[in-house]
């Protein structure tokens, strides 16, 4: 247990060593830059979103007022079972009827491929219908993807979260990367295991995109996956810090925390194996030493100390409350049980979210 202990511990202050590095390196959108001047399509994907939809479209709108360059914004209603479709035409922007997903396809792929389909812009920027963008926050978005010579920027939004449920869990979204990804290296790298992005807001030269073959047919994780395959095709991209920029509430209570997560982290690990190794690195990490700190073991109170202390920090840079950090040990164990959970659902081909399947159905041979 002693050994345990103190490697969790010396795992835990170099994850801190990582996050403190990262924070230094995280490329950052300039919220002062000047609109874009070249062609610039926003793409949103859709589906049951009459509760976002409006406030979404009415911040990109207010977002791309003034530019000299005007872009286009264009929402894809997918299959909607609510009124999202007639929210948005109230709003004077173009609204496509999506087409339901072909076989080898999931849905949200699909509906982003249909999108960029629908343009010939220069830079495509996908935002989820939940995501509201600060007024500066496209232009600066743009500017970043410019100004970094990358072919993809991720910009990843201030996640909203409020009730236990949210507050345990949402804010690893960032601390994840940030604590584990070199970012100066996954830059630069065309390893698919150095990858992070977020699909919230993404923006992607048109070009490289197109080159890259668009978003992957069948990847659950989206965002990740056209990275990978942008990296495939010779470009690079990154995440960055997008709280400035744009602000998200992903899930709303404990239920809905459940279900998405269900639907995502069977493949954030990509096998049962895979997801075995990197929880017990977690629990070695972040768990053992908090438990041997409470049975007043020196060692393990500085292995909590340093996981706190990576939890705060990504937790200041991203506006989640930093008290919450101190809870991290039991935020780590309930992402545990969530991604038990969602492999044990996939097993009983139980996924779904919005009333679709999660995974996609086979092509024909």
């Amino acid at each position: 247990m002693r050994a345990a202990v103190a490697v969790g511990t010396a795992l835990a202050c170099a994850s801190l060593g990582l996050t403190v590095d990262n924070l230094r390196r995280l490329r950052v959108p300039d919220p002062h830059t000047a609109p874009p001047r070249e062609r610039v399509a926003v793409l949103v994907p859709a589906r049951d979103e009459e509760d976002h939809i409006g406030a979404c479209v009415r911040a990109l709108r207010a977002a791309v007022d003034r530019w000299t360059v005007p872009a286009e914004i264009v929402v894809l209603d997918d299959g909607s079972r609510d009124a999202t479709a007639a929210r948005a035409r109230e709003l004077g922007v173009r609204v496509l009827d999506g087409v339901p997903p072909p076989p080898g396809w999931l849905a949200k792929p699909w509906a982003c491929h249909q999108l960029a389909l629908a343009t010939d812009a220069d830079v495509l920027v996908f935002v989820d219908a939940d995501v509201v963008v600060a007024p500066h926050g496209l232009a600066a978005t743009v500017d970043l993807l410019r100004r970094s010579g990358l072919d993809l920027v991720s910009p990843h939004p201030r996640q909203h979260a409020e009730g236990v449920a949210e507050r345990l869990v949402q804010p690893l979204l960032a601390w994840s990367w940030l604590s584990t990804l070199p970012l100066g290296v996954a830059e630069r790298s065309a390893r698919p295991s150095l990858t992070a992005a977020n699909g919230q807001l993404l923006a992607v030269d048109a070009r490289a995109y197109r080159s890259a073959g668009g978003h992957p047919p069948g990847d659950v994780l989206d965002d990740i996956a056209l990275l990978r395959a942008i990296k495939r095709a010779g470009g690079h991209g990154v995440i960055a810090d997008g709280t400035v920029v744009a602000s998200c509430r992903m899930y709303l209570g404990a239920a809905e925390v459940r279900e998405g997560y269900a639907k995502s982290l069977w493949a954030a690990f990509g096998s049962p194996g895979n997801a075995a190794v990197v929880l017990g690195l977690l629990l070695v990490t972040h768990v053992v030493p908090a438990l041997a700190a409470l049975a007043g073991s020196r060692v393990g109170l500085v292995g909590y100390l340093a996981g706190v202390a990576s939890r705060a920090l990504a937790a200041r840079r991203t506006g989640s409350p930093v008290a919450d950090a101190l809870a991290h040990p039991v935020s780590v164990l309930a992402v545990g049980a969530l991604t038990v959970d969602s492999f044990r659902r996939r097993r009983a081909g139980t996924l779904r979210w919005r009333g679709r399947r999660v995974e996609p159905v086979a092509a024909a041979a």
